[in-house]
């Protein structure tokens, strides 16, 4: 198994979602990798993945389990949805070049919405899967 694609396959789905102009055009750029201490009430965050081996004789290679979450403290869900659908629109069978490696595939797994009484926010996590092959 190899995680070292990780960090390449990271910065390529930031770069992806913070360059693209309809989803900024939402979010007025608020996309993090770490969500800052005062974010603002509509936002896109980077969150936990999960990898798994998918090596093979000729090569490493990995899975990769990846949450993008949106986030609103605003009223209902309308605003987050929108957000969301831009997300996987974004992120769905996308081509993105990788420092390390190579992104065979990424596709979407599945999504929630849910509400957090306690903070206030709505959130909807997406989770995409993206296979890697350390084989440029």
């Amino acid at each position: 198994m190899t995680y070292a694609m990780s960090e390449s396959l990271q910065s390529a789905v930031y770069d992806r979602l913070s360059g693209d102009a309809d989803l900024d055009a939402l979010v007025a750029g608020a996309v993090f990798d770490s969500v800052p201490e005062r974010a603002p009430d509509l936002f896109v965050a980077l969150g936990p993945e999960k990898a798994s081996d998918r090596s093979d004789a000729t090569a490493g290679g990995a899975i990769h389990q990846v949450r993008i979450s949106v986030v609103t403290r605003r009223q209902g869900f309308m605003a987050a949805k929108a957000v969301a659908g831009r997300v996987s629109d974004i992120l769905s069978g996308a081509a993105m070049p990788l420092a390390r490696g190579r992104l065979v595939s990424m596709r979407f797994l599945k999504a929630q919405a849910k509400r957090d009484e306690g903070e206030g926010t709505r959130r909807i996590d997406l989770w995409f899967r993206a296979r890697l092959d350390d084989r440029n």
